[in-house]
């Protein structure tokens, strides 16, 4: 019984050590810090000013001439230095008639989403063994949510360009495009293993690794 005690305090001593929450007003991130932290270490708080806590622009429309037909503004900690240990980040999304933000992940977010302008088909695709696949046509005004680290995409199923605004809940929550990563990186995954993978040819596995 008494080890089983102590056992329970120990948990509770830890659980109640973890700060899920700021120990203080504000820590703007000084992006110019030596110090390597989780996150990014404080700028000294006689020295913020009101621009550490603003981002301009967010009106204004990305350019979707690309070959995905979509453009991401992204108001994270990196661009917003006052976000930085607060747990939340916004982004803007355009795309132009059948644009598409492909599937990816952010793999310390949630992500809700609401359309401003045009119609949206967006989805996710839930956890191995079932694959299920989520997915729904949205109009302006309909907000969706994409669970932490579950692929997901949006596409412009309308003919007119379309605005969404994407809340995440951290300040920095990672994008991992799954097409970039897989065939993109570097150096490259061996053609073999990526061959049998997908089961395709080496050929095929060759020609989108010099795409990406």
């Amino acid at each position: 019984m008494a080890r089983v005690l102590i056992l329970l305090a120990l948990v509770f001593s830890v659980a109640m050590a973890a700060d899920h929450s700021p120990l203080q007003d504000f820590c703007v991130a000084d992006m110019n810090a030596q110090v390597m932290v989780n996150g990014f270490a404080c700028k000294n708080p006689s020295m913020v000013q009101a621009s550490d806590f603003y981002f301009a622009g967010l009106h204004l429309m990305g350019n979707t001439s690309n070959f995905l037909g979509s453009r991401v503004t992204p108001v994270f900690v990196t661009q917003l230095p006052g976000l930085n240990t607060l747990g939340i980040s916004m982004a803007r999304i355009d795309y132009a008639p059948w644009g598409i933000n492909p599937p990816h992940t952010h793999p310390r977010a949630t992500e809700i989403l609401t359309v401003l302008e045009g119609s949206l088909e967006v989805g996710f695709v839930t956890s191995n063994p079932e694959n299920r696949h989520i997915t729904k046509v949205l109009y302006k005004g309909d907000v969706f949510v994409f669970p932490v680290n579950l692929v997901h995409y949006q596409r412009n199923v309308g003919k007119t360009n379309a605005i969404a605004i994407a809340a995440l809940s951290s300040q920095n929550p990672g994008v991992i495009p799954v097409a970039n990563v897989i065939f993109g990186s570097k150096p490259d995954i061996s053609t073999d293993i990526l061959a049998k993978a997908f089961q395709v040819s080496d050929d095929v596995i060759s020609d989108l690794q010099i795409k990406f």
